[in-house]
């Protein structure tokens, strides 16, 4: 019944594109790019971008430039954790793919077309192959297969005249490459290992219990927190006695242990600031001798004793965890842990504080991602995936504006957490689009243009069989354009694509797409391959 619903809307829009095509076409100038002054007041250009377009971007995503392909219908069912298999492998210069991506493949090759001819026809794992990036090394040139890659499932086919193929295939399960060959047959094969992915993390209940031992405050607290303080969701839900306001909290506290309350506040919130792993031995005196001007002047020698061993415990701590921290840049206000009190009103029956385990919770971390992303590209939403971490993962990978090392890194990362925090720290760090070659600025964060369902980058395959994947902007400088405006395979319908370089290394970088429907916004937009940008980007 949803496959029905899939192909009932997918049959809509390929109408709407022959109704497109019937208009008479009218090819507009290229506005000269506007004035850019007010780009760091824009909090995320995709959410602000989507206002002024009138272009379907559900188009770009069923890749019908194609033409009608035959849907497949026997969908093999996940393969477990550590199983091997041989399968048909397609290896792609430029191309990183994860699970739940989609890939569009033009098959001409003759070893290829064998190895898609024979993932039809395999019965034991049915139209299925392996996709492995491969690239070459920047000091020799050597050509290198990676050694982690994705399984994809063909979902979409169709054989042409000339014997080539045309396939839209998905992403499925990461694999490790254990030894490659071609067979007899000239087709590419691989020996394969499916990954075992990890469960996500979430903090366990029974680690902390709720802070009592002062004054046995929880019985007499009444007020409540805001509400969007409280509605978070840290993997840690909140009892009424907690969902307390500070104000409350700290009345019925005496000065002694007000001011300890505020001690342990402080601390815990210049833990979270000071990323330890990049930290100056300098830095970090400093910030032990904030800690010390900070320290109460008790009269009380328990409270002293007290105060003393709860900060050799914290600085302890933080120094136990530099290698595996994180910094907050941008979000660690004080404000923010005044309206999280709740979460430090615990007391851990372990090691380690609550911050410690937020880290790694796997479900605190798809939220700060989702929130980030919403922050820094704006769409697709990724709120319905905050309770699917590890799905939230992968599909962050795949859409990041990144280079295409670095999602080659993202892929390569084993567990979920870890994961979600160096895609946090990319959103976070992610400025500039630089060429790879001369390291030319082209663009800023401010410039990307969603104009694909599936988000601001996408693959995207040409006539030649060559894959692109493709990063979306609104405009772009120190580009130099080369020949006509063409409609023919455009990836986007209703736009004309021109080549566009690089002006001062001349590397092609991408097209320039051109609206030819009067109507049809935006008039122009650039499309830059993730392979021509640079590391440094992010």
């Amino acid at each position: 019944m949803v496959d029905d619903r899939l192909l009932e809307r997918e049959r809509q829009q390929i109408e709407q594109i022959r109704q497109l095509d019937f208009e008479e076409l009218q090819v507009e100038e290229v506005d000269d790019f506007h004035d850019s002054s007010d780009d760091d007041d824009r909090a995320a250009t995709g959410a602000d971008s989507s206002n002024q377009l009138t272009f379907d971007t559900c188009l770009a995503s069923l890749h019908t430039y194609l033409g009608d392909v035959e849907d497949t219908h026997n969908r093999m069912a996940f393969l477990e954790g550590g199983a091997i298999l041989t399968l048909p492998l397609f290896y792609l210069d430029g191309v990183v793919l994860f699970p739940e991506a989609t890939l569009p493949l033009r098959v001409i090759k003759p070893n290829f077309i064998a190895a898609a001819e024979r993932a039809l026809s395999q019965v034991d794992v049915p139209y299925t192959i392996g996709v492995v990036r491969v690239f070459r090394e920047p000091d020799n040139g050597r050509i290198t297969f990676a050694t982690i890659g994705t399984t994809a499932e063909i979902r979409q086919y169709r054989r042409l005249e000339d014997g080539s193929l045309n396939v839209v295939t998905r992403g499925q399960q990461r694999f490790r490459l254990r030894r490659r060959w071609i067979d007899v047959e000239g087709v590419p094969c691989g020996e394969i290992q499916i990954i075992q992915e990890d469960l996500p993390l979430r903090t366990p209940r029974d680690v902390f219990e709720t802070l009592g031992c002062v004054s046995n405050l929880s019985q007499s607290l009444s007020h409540t927190l805001p509400s969007n303080s409280s509605s978070r969701g840290y993997g840690i839900r909140d009892n009424d006695s907690d969902a307390t306001s500070e104000e409350s909290f700290e009345s019925e506290l005496s000065p002694t242990e007000r001011r300890i309350h505020q001690s342990v506040i402080d601390f815990a919130y210049g833990c979270d600031i000071m990323d330890e792993s990049t930290s100056s031995d300098d830095d970090k005196s400093a910030f032990q001798s904030d800690i010390q001007s900070r320290r109460p002047h008790l009269n009380d020698s328990d409270s002293i004793g007290n105060w003393k061993q709860s900060e050799n415990v914290g600085l302890r701590i933080g120094k136990s965890s530099a290698l595996g921290r994180q910094s907050h840049r941008g979000e660690g206000s004080k404000m923010c842990w005044r309206n999280e009190l709740s979460q430090f009103r615990r007391t851990s029956r372990a090691f380690l504080p609550h911050w410690v385990y937020r880290m790694y919770d796997s479900y605190c971390l798809a939220q700060r991602a989702a929130d980030k992303w919403k922050q820094i590209v704006g769409t697709p939403n990724m709120d319905g995936l905050v309770k699917k971490p590890d799905l939230l993962s992968f599909y962050i990978a795949s859409k990041i504006p990144v280079s295409e090392s670095t999602r080659q890194e993202l892929l390569e990362i084993d567990g979920v957490s870890y994961r979600l925090r160096r895609e946090i720290e990319l959103l976070e760090s992610f400025d500039l689009v630089r060429c790879k070659t001369c390291k030319t600025a082209i663009a800023k964060r401010s410039d990307m243009l969603v104009m694909s369902s599936e988000g601001p980058l996408g693959a995207y395959v040409n006539p030649h069989g060559c894959v692109h994947e493709i990063l979306t902007l609104n405009k772009a400088n120190g580009l130099a354009l080369y020949g006509p405006a063409e409609t023919e395979y455009s990836w986007f319908p209703g736009y004309a694509w021109t080549v566009a370089s690089c002006s001062i290394c001349e590397t092609h970088m991408g097209w320039l797409f051109t609206a030819t429907k009067k109507k049809l916004k935006p008039k122009s937009f650039w499309g830059i391959r993730s392979s021509q940008v640079a590391e440094g980007t992010c």
